[in-house]
């Protein structure tokens, strides 16, 4: 992954595996973020490629291209909603844009998608009229209005009280367990990471490429990387106080 002749990550190679929660995590300026845009379709890697199932994204034609981005859902840092629009509004405008349901059917599913996330009855608030948190979920609502089969968030804990956190980790899990979707998550929230996390990629802003990948409690008990042992036990070193 590089800006013009600036490389930020290079030699990343890991799979995510249907079904799996997948964590993006490293320090800050590590290109999380980054990896993020290349995996979701809006940067072309400088290098290598990024296939999903058998299909190589970059070398097949635009249309193909767009018809797997519709699969996937991306959920913003800051829930990303438009202030002049409803939560219902918001989360019709894809289903207005990609679908040829009628406006009573489409209301009727912004609602429903509003219910799973836990904001039943909220349909007509604007988003300055709900908590952070709520937008969170209601950009979450939006995310999901086309069952995607990948769903992706940018810092979902980020901004929240430990309490919203935790609803929200157990609102992921719950998304996934039900509607079978695979999720990419990005984040330093050592409590998301091994709360929700099944796979995961760990990055180092130094060396800049990967250091480690797979399930998070695997990855800190085997490592032996004092970057990794650091990051994941917030300094301490105590493995056992984490990684339980």
């Amino acid at each position: 992954m590089a800006y013009g002749d600036f490389v930020i990550q290079r030699d990343l190679n890991f799979t995510i595996y249907r079904g799996d929660i997948f964590v993006i995590m490293g320090a800050s300026g590590c290109g999380k973020s980054t990896l993020l845009k290349h995996l979701i379709g809006l940067m072309r890697p400088a290098r290598g490629r990024i296939i999903f199932g058998d299909v190589d994204f970059w070398e097949v034609p635009e249309q193909v291209r767009w018809s797997l981005m519709e699969k996937c859902g991306v959920s913003y840092q800051d829930g990303a909603l438009w202030s002049s629009m409803t939560l219902s509004e918001n989360i019709s405008l894809p289903l207005e844009q990609y679908t040829v349901l009628t406006s009573s059917q489409i209301r009727k599913l912004a609602s429903l998608k509003l219910s799973l996330v836990g904001l039943k009855g909220f349909d007509d608030f604007y988003p300055a009229e709900i908590s952070g948190g709520m937008r969170k979920r209601a950009g979450l609502a939006r995310a999901m209005a086309l069952d995607p089969e990948v769903l992706f968030f940018d810092e979902p804990s980020a901004g929240l009280d430990p309490v919203s956190s935790k609803l929200l980790d157990d609102l992921i899990l719950e998304i996934r367990d039900s509607l079978g979707a695979t999720i990419v998550v990005v984040t330093h929230e050592l409590a998301s990471i091994f709360s929700i996390g099944s796979n995961g990629v760990f990055l180092d802003n130094e060396e800049r490429t990967m250091l480690a990948a797979g399930n998070p409690h695997d990855m800190l008990k085997n490592a032996t990387n004092p970057k990794i042992i650091d990051f994941l036990t917030r300094g301490t070193g105590k493995r056992e106080a984490v990684c339980v």
